[in-house]
């Protein structure tokens, strides 16, 4: 895993496939630092727990000199910061780890996850379902 900022300040810890996503995060290129958050539609009852959690990414920003013309005549050259990488680019290495997959919902910008998993906690005869979803968002 390559040095990457998480911030995890606004998380509560829940959800395991939120922390999958984190891990895998970590080695997909370009990616400088990560937020995650609990997202206000948390919720549980007697049967399921909803879990709702965002990620939000930010990509390291590399230099280039780019040709450009003065006046419309004089050549020169100017510096332009350039993302290396794209929201695209992460849901497909997303896509290619084993323990995420694709998404289940993209658009331009957000990727969303769903995934549910039954909980039987020992020494009880009845579980619960838990449901976990997860947005990543570019900053």
């Amino acid at each position: 895993m390559r040095d990457m900022h998480v911030d995890a300040s606004g998380w509560s810890g829940d959800g395991d496939f939120t922390q999958a996503l984190v891990d895998a995060l970590g080695h997909v290129d370009g990616v400088e630092g990560v937020r995650v958050e609990d997202a206000p539609a948390s919720r549980a009852e007697a049967g399921y727990s909803f879990i709702s959690n965002e990620i939000y990414l930010w990509f390291r920003r590399d230099a280039r000199r780019e040709p450009t013309r003065r006046f419309g005549f004089l050549p020169g050259t100017r510096m332009v910061l350039v993302k290396a990488q794209t929201l695209g680019g992460v849901e497909a290495a997303l896509t290619a780890a084993p323990d995420v997959g694709p998404p289940d919902y993209t658009d331009g910008g957000m990727l969303q996850y769903l995934r549910a998993q039954r909980i039987i906690p020992p020494y009880q005869t009845r579980g619960y379902k838990l449901v976990e979803m997860v947005r990543i968002y570019e900053v």
